[in-house]
């Protein structure tokens, strides 16, 4: 009988909750303050808190940021292409879904 491994799946539960301060971010992260915020700017992210004092930021953003990164790195995006990069994906898969409802409802 062949030998069968079992692989762990594990999962988080990602969170609207603001957990994280400014620092926190920047560590969890891997990110400095200057490149937060200028995805902060451009609206990649918005934090609760008006004052950069009093930003919080939750594990959603924490993915946000990473991907915003992401797009940085490996296409050489500044953070307003980001943000318009990002606002395009999204509204692609609002349609998408849109299409996905509109096909069934004529089956």
């Amino acid at each position: 009988m062949p030998d069968r491994k079992q692989s762990a799946i594990s999962c988080a539960v990602v969170t609207k909750k603001p957990e994280f301060t400014l620092e926190d971010l920047c560590q969890v992260s891997g990110l400095d303050v200057e490149k937060i915020t200028a995805y902060v700017e451009e609206g990649v992210v918005v934090p609760q808190g008006l004052k950069i004092e009093h930003w919080r930021f939750s594990r959603l953003h924490l993915i946000e940021v990473r991907r915003a990164s992401r797009l940085e790195n490996d296409l050489g995006l500044n953070p307003a292409g980001i943000a318009l990069a990002l606002d395009l994906a999204a509204q692609i898969k609002n349609l998408k879904m849109r299409l996905k409802h509109l096909e069934q409802d004529n089956l």
